[in-house]
């Protein structure tokens, strides 16, 4: 969590008035707390890899942690810091279609290797990193109601959809056959430096994006052989 904090680079702009550092502190808490669970996460299943454990119930539960902790915790998330207003309630629709994307991911084979949509924990940093956007900031249109709203109704989309995303995983290092891998790592990595936590969410949409432009660049591959 303090990582996640000293990410930031600084106490963001809409934490700097007349508030005390533990006003601070519980000002950002939930949304640390989300990346705390995303850390965890990563973790729990590298730990499973290398010591080649799984079972079903391990499977059931992973999806229940996560369904909370990057579904409805996010959700409430959007309640509690009021981004949509008198229509805030409208975060729940994350919650609902994390269920949702996590149901569909447990019985679907394909996704073993790779995933098809917008995995659950990544909607759940997107929203987690709306606190740090500093309002009237290079990035404050993130947190305008509008925007939110139309963030909420792309990611539902996204995690229900069937659209393939890039795989980070490198069988070569060889440029011509990571080329777009090595876009998503480089753009990912100036996003950040510049930004910190508040790009997170430009991390994201870059790499949705260049997953697309992947997926017909070998469309296109295809059809010429």
């Amino acid at each position: 969590m303090l990582a996640c904090w000293l990410a930031t680079g600084k106490v963001p702009e809409n934490l700097t008035e007349d508030f005390s550092i533990i006003d601070k502190w519980f000002y950002v808490a939930p949304a640390l707390c989300i990346f705390a669970a995303a850390i965890m996460d990563f973790l729990d299943g590298m730990v499973a890899r290398l010591l080649h454990v799984s079972s079903e119930l391990g499977k059931q539960l992973d999806s229940l942690a996560d369904v909370v902790s990057f579904g409805v915790a996010p959700a409430f998330i959007i309640i509690g810091y009021d981004f949509l207003g008198e229509y805030s309630f409208l975060g729940l629709l994350i919650g609902v279609f994390s269920a949702i994307r996590l149901a569909k991911f447990n019985i679907d084979t394909r996704q073993s290797e790779s995933f098809l949509g917008l995995p659950v924990p990544s909607t759940g940093m997107i929203i987690a990193s709306l606190p740090f956007v500093k309002p009237y900031g290079m990035l404050g249109f993130l947190v305008n109601p509008v925007v939110v709203f139309i963030l909420i109704i792309l990611l539902c989309g996204l995690m229900v959809s069937e659209l393939p995303l890039l795989a980070l995983k490198f069988k070569n290092y060889g440029l011509k056959d990571n080329l777009y891998r090595y876009l998503v790592l480089m753009a990912s990595a100036i996003i950040l430096i510049i930004f910190g936590i508040q790009g997170i969410t430009l991390v994201i949409l870059v790499y949705v994006m260049i997953s697309v432009l992947n997926k017909f660049s070998n469309r296109k591959k295809v059809n010429v052989e």
